[in-house]
């Protein structure tokens, strides 16, 4: 791929291994089939424990663990022009053209958002998340998605119901968000070469036990299946804090040997949890997508989900059963489930989803958003700050204030420590050959190579 089509694209997200969830997955996955493609990508986020400066990853992915550390949900503390120093080094060591911020609860996100901006790059956000409007959190949340979308160059979203939520959180023009879906490595989760025998129906459940994925539902709702079917056992992997009252509901009803707790399940047995199964259950009560879904659907299961968010676009009709989140309609749905499971060919279901959803796809969907980004025209300080000012009577001047602070911050940086004097670090370039084992190549030079 020539220079003048090649990207040169820095990941930021709080979130990101040796973390595992849908917008870690995604930035990594993603960031695989750009480099597949002949982009350079980078990942910025905060250190993990001791997992700390620059690392390199499968197909040479650099990622730099900066010394935040989290204080909230795996998110940085907001210190607003604490990170411009470090990530002007990184842009300018890397010799970076874009910026792609993920997930609007991310803290690392909008900041290097904040400060990309204005240092004159172009800024892509993804949003993976729902928010409602009614909430304190909310309302404070969506606030700042304001602020940091008033100036970005193009935004991404999941699937439809995310854009609208995301349009009507942060103001943003409609044609400058693109629903380009999540996908499914479906070369990883592929049914098992015998459906699992007997009488028995395995109900799998895979979830970070939480209030937003519905324990609450399933505690009502695993005890009635039970009760109706006597041949239907339950798998519930996950951990979190709702899961207490996942082992008092099996403690109540006298359920220890029809329901396994596997708690935490590492991402790479995910799929042996998956195949033991017949039905997978989600209930969650917000969803922008549920990657869950896929990787269940890939492996050949039957899907029973809440009709909540960006859910219902995700499957076809015969591949998953909808439900209000409601215990007597998931119970419902289930019923209709076990009826409709001799139906069900895994196989075939698996190569409908090798068809449907793919990564390499979203990839080449995303390099089309980044050429638009590229195009978006440059724009002076005071012509920006008129978006910012349209935010608000009195949080647009409070956006303006904090812009034109980090702006002459920036300038004392350039001062101080010229770009000319911030060395730029060499690509290194893999053939596909060359790329399987990375990790372990690699893993002695990242031991104690440290950020400087």
């Amino acid at each position: 791929m020539g220079d003048s089509k090649r990207h040169r694209i820095l990941m930021v997200s709080d979130f990101f291994y040796p973390k595992f969830g849908g917008v870690e997955n995604h930035i990594y996955l993603l960031s695989q089939c750009l480099l597949k493609l002949g982009h350079k990508v980078v990942v910025m986020t905060h250190a993990y424990g001791n997992r700390s400066g620059v690392r390199y990853m499968t197909g040479g992915l650099k990622v730099y663990y900066v010394p935040w550390k989290p204080f909230l949900m795996q998110n940085t503390l907001p210190t607003f022009y604490g990170t411009l120093p470090i990530i002007r080094t990184i842009l300018i060591r890397e010799q970076i053209s874009l910026v792609h911020g993920h997930q609007a609860f991310s803290t690392l996100c909008h900041e290097a958002l904040m400060h990309a901006r204005t240092m004159g790059y172009k800024v892509v956000f993804t949003d993976h998340s729902l928010y409602g409007f009614a909430d304190v959190g909310s309302i404070h949340m969506n606030k700042v998605l304001q602020f940091t979308l008033a100036d970005v160059s193009q935004a991404i979203c999941v699937s439809h119901t995310s854009k609208e939520n995301t349009v009507l959180r942060s103001g943003l023009p409609p044609e400058k968000v693109y629903v380009i879906p999540n996908a499914v490595d479906t070369a990883m989760f592929k049914p098992a070469a015998e459906r699992p025998s007997g009488d028995e129906i395995v109900i799998v459940v895979i979830s970070r036990l939480v209030y937003r994925k519905g324990v609450d539902l399933l505690v009502e709702v695993i005890p009635e299946i039970c009760h109706m079917y006597p041949n239907v056992r339950f798998i519930v992997g996950g951990d979190g804090p709702k899961r207490v009252r996942l082992e008092e509901m099996r403690e109540k009803h006298s359920l220890q040997d029809r329901v396994e707790m596997l708690g935490a399940v590492p991402h790479a047995r995910v799929r042996s949890v998956l195949i033991s199964g017949h039905i997978f259950l989600n209930s969650s009560l917000t969803e922008a997508f549920c990657i869950a879904i896929l990787e269940a659907a890939s492996c050949g299961l039957l899907t029973v989900s809440t009709r909540v968010g960006g859910v219902p676009e995700v499957l076809p009709d015969d591949m998953i059963v909808l439900a209000e989140p409601d215990p007597t309609d998931m119970v419902q749905a289930i019923k209709k489930a076990i009826s409709i499971l001799p139906i069900i060919d895994p196989q075939e279901m698996h190569n409908r989803m090798k068809k449907l959803y793919d990564w390499h796809d979203v990839a080449k969907r995303t390099e089309i958003v980044y050429d638009r980004a590229l195009k978006c025209s440059n724009q002076s300080l005071l012509e920006r700050l008129s978006r910012y000012l349209a935010c608000g009577a009195w949080a647009g001047k409070l956006f303006c204030l904090v812009m034109i602070i980090d702006f002459l911050l920036w300038r004392l940086l350039q001062l101080w420590k010229p770009a000319d004097d911030i060395e730029v670090v060499p690509d290194i370039v893999l053939s596909h050959d060359e790329d399987r084992g990375i990790s372990q190549d690699f893993q002695a030079f990242n031991k104690d190579h440290s950020l400087r």
